[in-house]
């Protein structure tokens, strides 16, 4: 089981009252594994530091804002590949597929594609697999990355380090990605345009339920990462999919 995985899963996910507590044990959990080099564990203390300082209400707000609200940003990565073709649908369906060869069950409220879940998928591969597997969405990884970067945002930390992780990007392809059109979030009447055939909801439930597509995997990202200087026995997660060291 890759710690380093489900570190950058979880600052990806809707922020929650777990994560927040969880938090600054990510940068010690890297640093022990040691796939993100130091200057990008450097460039996370940012996002780690806001976590520990601003209200809640406050982080997940921006997250909507960012990632629910801007297409552009949207964390579902086909989303950025097959938009609503039905290509969409049949990726979606092999890759749960997937997912479920190697144990790791979903719920029906959970989009494959979703990149916290593609991540918490490869932190249970062996490092080549997951590396390799990693490498297929570097594009939409650097052009995510790239935007974040331009707006200032702290979670591009996490998008650069899963680039270094991916992987150099076919820059035709991310470039191509880049020219689509970067959302304006404050538009409300074009987003609701752009999202009305979506089927499911982006957006959390109450402030304390946190994203519905996240919430059955949370648990899981965090209980591999114990606090400093603490060990943890394996264990078997609770949706029936299974840990492996």
């Amino acid at each position: 089981m890759m710690k380093t995985f489900k570190v950058l899963a979880a600052l990806l996910t809707y922020p929650t009252v777990e994560i927040k507590e969880a938090v600054e044990d990510f940068l010690p959990a890297l640093k022990e594994e040691g796939l993100v080099p130091a200057p990008f564990q450097k460039r996370l203390q940012a996002l780690i530091t806001e976590y520990r300082e601003r209200d809640l209400l406050d982080l997940q707000e921006r997250y909507v804002l960012l990632f629910d609200r801007t297409r552009s940003l949207s964390l579902h990565l086909f989303e950025h590949v097959h938009g609503e073709s039905r290509d969409r649908g049949q990726a979606m369906v092999d890759l749960k597929a997937m997912y479920e060869d190697k144990g790791l069950t979903i719920s029906s409220t959970e989009l494959p594609d979703f990149l916290p879940l593609f991540l918490e998928y490869l932190s249970i591969l062996s490092q080549t697999e997951a590396l390799e597997l990693l490498g297929e969405p570097a594009h939409v990884i650097a052009a995510i990355g790239e935007r974040l970067i331009k707006r200032g945002s702290s979670y591009a930390a996490v998008l650069e380090a899963l680039g270094h992780l991916s992987g150099p990007a076919d820059e035709k392809v991310k470039e191509a990605l880049l020219k689509e059109p970067d959302d304006d979030p404050e538009d409300l009447e074009a987003l609701d345009a752009a999202w009305e055939a979506e089927q499911v909801s982006f957006g959390p439930g109450t402030p304390d339920e946190g994203c519905p597509k996240a919430s059955d995997m949370l648990s899981k990202m965090l209980t591999d990462i114990p606090p400093q200087g603490e060990a943890k026995p394996e264990e078997t997660t609770s949706n029936g999919g299974t840990k492996n060291g």
